[in-house]
């Protein structure tokens, strides 16, 4: 007969289980959350994680996605699968609206990944959400590895990696004051290589530009651009078309590919496990402004 210590969890459901006990304490705690849903391979997982936490019930929060405009026709459309199968209520916090009302200023030097931060804001404040769920993971940047599972904001949006709250024995202090919010991130203790392991597993509905497809590009300070309306050209930059997929998705203006045949989750599993630079370190170009670009970011606001 089996006993208690025959029984194991994968990893895999270890990470699973330990990321459905936090959405579960968050709607349990918190009076009014809502999850940060871009598309992207990371929001799907939390989606997913989100369904099989709340199931037979509807999730019980609406999902907030900051549009820049620039976003990848694809991965709009993947979002908008996910929302109808779901039936969740989607908010859309647009960056051309933020600036059409003056909620946010483009001063000219300003990208759109981060004229993302004041549109965020705005949103979380103008619906009066106490709780955001995010989808940053340790391994992805070395600001983010600094961060915990509840990632106190104050009265601005605003972080402070050096008032963080313990979270000994995976208790989290949720406790805040009027104006301020909690970041919640449960795929904290997730790599890029579990979260591909999970969509293989429970064969999740992603973009197809994540899988191996033939591109037009523009090489630009080491990485592959796709070539479009948004991009404009410098002087000798030639477009090419490349077999490409990408690691991450953003602003296209900022976002590269990588070169690849991987065509399948297996193949990208088996590119994944021997690469070593992160899909941020390699493909995502607001990453590259300085050695504390995304923790700057992170205190004023970002994700």
């Amino acid at each position: 007969m089996p006993t208690h210590a025959d029984y194991r969890l994968s990893q895999l459901d270890e990470l699973e289980a330990e990321s459905i006990h936090i959405f579960r304490e968050v709607a349990a705690e918190f009076e009014k959350p809502v999850l940060m849903f871009s598309g992207g391979k990371d929001s799907i997982c939390m989606m997913r994680l989100a369904e099989k936490a709340f199931y037979p019930a509807k999730i019980p929060f609406p999902v907030l996605q900051v549009d820049t405009g620039f976003d990848f026709p694809e991965v709009l459309s993947c979002r908008d699968s996910w929302v109808s199968r779901l039936g969740v209520r989607m908010i859309i916090a647009s960056v051309d609206e933020a600036l059409e009302n003056g909620v946010i200023v483009d001063d000219g030097k300003m990208s759109r990944n981060r004229m993302q931060i004041g549109t965020l804001l705005h949103a979380l404040e103008e619906g009066a959400f106490t709780a955001a769920f995010g989808g940053g993971r340790r391994d992805e940047e070395k600001a983010r590895a600094k961060e915990r599972v509840y990632s106190h904001r104050d009265e601005f949006g605003q972080w402070d990696p050096k008032m963080q709250r313990p979270e000994l024995w995976s208790l989290y202090n949720g406790k805040i004051r009027e104006g301020e919010h909690m970041r919640i991130f449960p795929l904290s203790n997730w790599t890029e290589l579990d979260v591909w392991h999970y969509i293989a597993r429970e064969g999740i509905e992603i973009p197809d530009i994540y899988l191996s497809h033939q591109r037009e590009v523009i090489e630009r300070d080491g990485m592959l651009l796709s070539n479009g309306d948004h991009l404009t050209l410098r002087a000798g930059e030639t477009p090419s078309v490349r077999t490409v997929r990408f690691r991450t998705v953003g602003d296209m203006t900022l976002t590269g590919c990588v070169e690849s045949d991987a065509n399948t989750t297996a193949d990208i599993i088996d590119e994944i496990a021997v690469a070593r630079v992160t899909e941020r370190g390699a493909t995502r170009g607001d990453d590259r402004f300085s050695e504390a670009a995304m923790e700057d970011r992170k205190k004023e606001g970002y994700f």
